[in-house]
């Protein structure tokens, strides 16, 4: 079989090498933008205080989770658990990563999935997509974020938008699909058109499913952050991936205590917003 071997990782090479000839200023640009604006964000949040930053940071989930004293009390002794193990810069960093891949997947993928909603063409040319950028192993995706973007930050949020935009996709066109088709009729029988149905109507009934999409997106976003570390995301995966080169196992179970503390409080308070929805 070695004489009629298909070269496909050939042509994906050729693919993504003209790319990176004929679309390098694109890419150079949107990396400029949006590490400019990764650096604005973290040195925001370095400027404020630990202790304050706790407190805020435990009032809006306070709020957000409907004045669930639970969580709350866990993200004030998480977020000093954090400060305590001295990985506060490193925990900010990824917060940040991870805030600024999932809004580019939210942008990006619910306008698709409501598309997907609406019309069978897109729907049958998305999912497919989705099903094989669902089953591809993680580390794949950091291999066209090197030469689009390079070693660094940029290129860790190139990987993770592509990595945690399906579910965000999926849901929205789940949660408009399964609008009960008596409502839909209703609103048309009181001469709603279709943007009045969507906007009034299918999105605000599917809201729930749309929140589940988008904590789906956050969760896969801070998975994908921590891998990206390979390729000089820094933030709590840098600190796991130090700690696995210089085989200090003590500092990668601090550093990985301090996903977990940043994975629980958002996966709680977003599971909150979206039963309020």
């Amino acid at each position: 079989m070695e004489n009629y071997r298909i070269p496909i990782g050939r042509y994906i090479e050729k693919f993504i090498d003209f790319f990176v000839e004929n679309f390098s200023f694109i890419t150079k640009s949107f990396s400029e933008v949006t590490e400019n604006g990764l650096e604005a964000v973290e040195a925001g949040m370095m400027l404020i205080p630990p202790l304050l930053f706790i407190l805020l940071f435990s009032l809006l989930a306070w709020y957000l989770s409907r004045k669930n004293r639970g969580i709350t009390l866990f993200s004030v002794l998480g977020l000093l658990l954090v400060w305590n193990m001295g990985l506060w810069e490193a925990t900010l960093s990824t917060i940040s990563l991870v805030l600024i891949s999932t809004l580019f997947a939210i942008i990006i993928g619910v306008p698709l999935g409501i598309a997907s909603s609406m019309n069978n063409i897109i729907y049958k040319i998305v999912f497919p997509i989705l099903d094989i950028m669902q089953t591809m192993p993680a580390f794949v995706y950091l291999i066209p974020a090197i030469p689009f973007f390079g070693l660094g930050k940029v290129g860790a949020i190139f990987s993770t938008v592509i990595f945690s935009m399906p579910p965000a996709i999926r849901l929205t066109c789940l949660g408009i699909r399964q609008v009960p088709r008596e409502l839909v009729e209703c609103a048309e029988a009181f001469g709603s058109d279709r943007w009045q149905k969507l906007f009034k109507l299918e999105l605000p009934l599917a809201a729930p499913t749309i929140m589940a999409g988008i904590n789906q997106a956050v969760m896969l976003a801070l998975s994908m952050v921590v891998i990206a570390a390979m390729i000089g995301a820094k933030g709590l995966g840098g600190e796991v991936w130090r700690a696995i080169q210089r085989m200090e196992m003590g500092m990668g179970f601090e550093a990985g205590i301090g996903i977990v503390i940043v994975a629980i409080i958002l996966d709680r308070v977003l599971q909150k917003v979206g039963a309020r929805n």
